[in-house]
């Protein structure tokens, strides 16, 4: 209820700031309130398999047995990076990556690693978490796409 009253509230306060406009249906009566952004991440999420994200990622296989070098490495570059925003197993400035997998495809998590700007701009689940974290972007730490891919397999662990 809290997110969703936060929710309405942030598409209340664009609309004010946006100088008005008619009122639509598809934003709950809201004068100018954006409509490009889909109702919740639920609603998103149904079908997040087709989800690759924006970025330079298009592919990612991921083989059943974890690599336990390469989550390793992840781990240090999470440590270092990361955590001062992402919490393993609790929401805090940004989501926890535990069970991100089950939320959200491989493709698309090394191209939130690799392209956040974009994907909070243009990525219809990114847009969605930008508001869902109170405006917070995530922070380019400009990595490799070795790394981003250490950093996957590191949340594989989790």
């Amino acid at each position: 209820m809290i997110r969703q009253t936060t929710m309405i509230f942030l598409l209340y306060l664009m609309a004010s700031c946006s100088g008005g406009g008619e009122k639509t249906e598809a934003t709950g009566g809201i004068p100018g309130a954006r409509t490009d952004l889909p109702k919740t991440l639920a609603e998103v999420e149904k079908d997040f398999a087709s989800f690759k994200g924006i970025g330079p990622v298009t592919s990612v296989t991921l083989e059943e047995a974890i690599s336990e070098e390469m989550a390793a490495a992840g781990k240090v570059i999470f440590d270092a990076k990361c955590s001062a925003c992402h919490k393993t197993d609790k929401r805090f400035i940004g989501p926890e990556p535990k069970n991100v997998l089950s939320r959200r495809t491989p493709e698309w998590v090394m191209n939130m690693i690799l392209n956040p700007e974009e994907m909070v701009s243009k990525d219809p689940i990114g847009k969605l978490l930008l508001v869902e974290y109170n405006g917070s972007p995530m922070a380019n730490q400009n990595l490799t796409q070795d790394e981003a891919r250490s950093v996957l397999e590191y949340f594989r662990t989790l």
